[in-house]
């Protein structure tokens, strides 16, 4: 079993930085892709970034690339998300989680992550 705990969401004015974490504690062994969801009220669950292990690639929802950057502290077992030049329609929960497999081509798939931590709000004003 593997833990997570996301922290560092807030609520910031349109053009903002913000820094989330997401701690992992458990069976961290078997940590080979981490990402990052969010969720609006009234939205599907959607991909923002995610980066995987041996070698950390990284990949990004085109709503994002180029303001925020995925990246990860192994000793800390700590993955981080720094998000820039925040955007209103940046709202949302962000929710961290774990796939126990190397998932570079369905990053993107909810359904590919074997565990979730319960989300961190951001809100961001306009």
């Amino acid at each position: 079993q593997v833990q997570l705990v996301e922290s560092g969401g807030g609520l910031v004015q349109a053009g903002d930085s913000l820094r989330l974490s997401c701690a992992a504690s458990g069976r961290t062994d078997t940590i080979y892709t981490m990402a990052w969801f969010r969720q609006a009220p009234g939205k599907e669950r959607e991909f923002v970034a995610a980066i995987i292990s041996g070698g950390d690639a990284t990949r990004y929802a085109d709503s994002v690339k180029g303001r925020f950057t995925i990246s990860r502290n192994n000793a800390k077992n700590t993955v981080y998300l720094q998000m820039n030049s925040l955007k209103p329609e940046d709202t949302a929960g962000y929710l961290c989680a774990l796939g126990t497999g190397y998932y570079f081509t369905s990053y993107y798939r909810k359904d590919r992550y074997n565990y979730w931590g319960q989300g961190t709000q951001v809100t961001v004003s306009s």
